[in-house]
């Protein structure tokens, strides 16, 4: 995928419009040799998701489904392929953007209806197969989500390329309460210093405006990055270019229960809907910090009962391969025995500072991270 920070945006628009064009001129060719046109893409399934054990991230198998107008299903995804082609290619040369949602909806506008797409589902899938293909990012394609409305807030001065030109920013002292809010696509961002000693990636904005509030961000020169539940995209992407670049180390801060575990689990190894982009979105050397099952029995922390969903999500982990450490093994065993979950606010029965001032430097303490 394309990531270079330090090209000039519009070199990168450029490329990602002539790649574009190149995989449209391949439908082209294939009529002129007289073939059928087809696109070549892994298949996106569960069973043809792969766990790579030395890079420590989620990856496509050797299976590939094609895209193959020698059906009538087959020929009117290609046929929508090529509408999208040209809609994108032209919003590259006019240095315009859209969301997903729009382009859903813009297809209605298609002269031939044939185009048009049956759901959001279908031209976010579209938009997957080209990123893909033509391996180029929907975010360079110029394709942004719904606003996700993740920050930063920490001692990190920035550079970002915006539509009224070059702006810096430090993520302290130019920013309010709210910090800096991540864009669609953090490759504009050029990282031009920082005093930061680590990344906290945080789960809730509740928890997040605690920290900050307490001036946890300011007391330990931490980067505190609100991840706002799933974390997006462009959020996992900048916590990536922060470890890699500048060396950081990342850890993650969720509520104790399953589905926050798997949200940790997006930032360290990336997410089986996103496979393909493991290598740019992935964190293998992120670390939990909590709140840990352990936590719930050992502060007494108020609890909701596990609900069956819960227990299935926990057993089901248990079998992750991105959860198959003795750690993992004995907390997720733990939550099972006791039967409880608990939120990251659960610690504020002890306190409104005890996270700031007892929970998180002991427990960022015991990890090496403080």
């Amino acid at each position: 995928m394309s990531t270079d920070t330090d090209a000039d945006p519009t070199d990168g628009d450029e490329i990602a419009r002539e790649k574009l064009i190149d995989l449209a001129a391949e439908f082209y060719d294939q009529f002129a040799d007289g073939e059928v046109p087809k696109m070549r893409v892994p298949t996106r399934t569960k069973s043809n998701i792969e766990y790579d054990e030395e890079e420590g991230v989620w990856v496509y198998g050797d299976r590939h489904s094609t895209r193959s107008a020698n059906s009538v299903n087959g020929a009117q995804k290609l046929l929508k392929a090529v509408y999208v082609i040209d809609f994108l290619q032209n919003q590259l040369e006019e240095e315009r953007s859209s969301t997903l949602r729009e382009l859903y909806y813009l297809s209605e506008s298609w002269d031939l209806e044939a185009a048009q797409f049956n759901g959001q589902d279908e031209s976010n899938q579209l938009i997957e197969d080209l990123e893909i293909v033509s391996d180029v990012t929907r975010e360079d394609f110029h394709m942004r989500p719904e606003e996700s409305g993740a920050t930063v807030m920490g001692p990190l001065h920035i550079r970002e390329q915006t539509r009224r030109g070059e702006r810096e920013i430090h993520c302290q002292e130019d920013v309010g309460e709210g910090g800096y809010q991540i864009p669609n696509n953090p490759d504009t961002i050029e990282f031009l210093d920082h005093d930061a000693a680590f990344v906290l990636c945080v789960e809730t904005g509740g928890m997040r405006d605690r920290l900050v509030e307490n001036g946890f961000d300011e007391d330990h020169d931490a980067l505190v990055v609100h991840l706002k539940g799933q974390p997006a995209r462009a959020t996992r992407r900048i916590v990536k270019r922060l470890h890699d670049e500048l060396d950081l180390s990342v850890v993650v801060f969720t509520d104790g229960d399953p589905w926050s575990y798997r949200i940790y689990g997006s930032v360290a190894y990336g997410s089986i809907k996103s496979a393909h982009l493991s290598e740019y979105l992935a964190t293998p050397e992120a670390e939990f910090v909590g709140i840990q099952p352990s936590d719930i029995v050992e502060y007494d922390l108020p609890t909701d009962p596990l609900s069956d969903s819960d227990i299935n999500a926990l057993e089901s982990e248990l079998e992750d391969p991105r959860f198959q450490t003795d750690y993992w093994e004995e907390q997720i065993e733990l939550q099972l025995d006791i039967g409880k979950k608990a939120e990251q606010q659960a610690l504020a029965s002890r306190g409104l500072d005890f996270v700031t001032d007892s929970y998180l430097p002991e427990r960022l303490g015991e990890m090496g991270v403080l």
